[in-house]
């Protein structure tokens, strides 16, 4: 799912297109790579592991999205420190 969303600051409205799912959604369209529960570990660890930072995790009153391309770069930056 796709979610457009306009910021206001000081110079205007600026739209910023980002690629949201629900954690569900996320799960099912990973074709077994993560588990439900795997995912809400590490949104819950959000804080510890860096998810959080990351822009990955967008939390509207009870509902929990994911950010698709930040969550790969999240991601691909842990996969990077566990090589190392």
């Amino acid at each position: 799912m796709l979610h457009i969303v306009q910021l206001y600051g000081l110079n205007g409205a600026t739209t910023v297109t980002r690629n949201l799912q629900r954690l569900a959604k996320f799960v099912a369209d990973s074709n077994g790579a993560f588990t439900e529960a795997q995912v809400r570990w590490w949104v819950h660890k959000g804080t510890d592991n860096g998810l959080n930072d990351s822009g990955a995790v967008i939390r509207v009153g009870r509902c929990v999205y994911l950010d698709v391309d930040a969550f790969d770069r999240w991601l691909t930056s842990q996969t990077t420190k566990a090589a190392a």
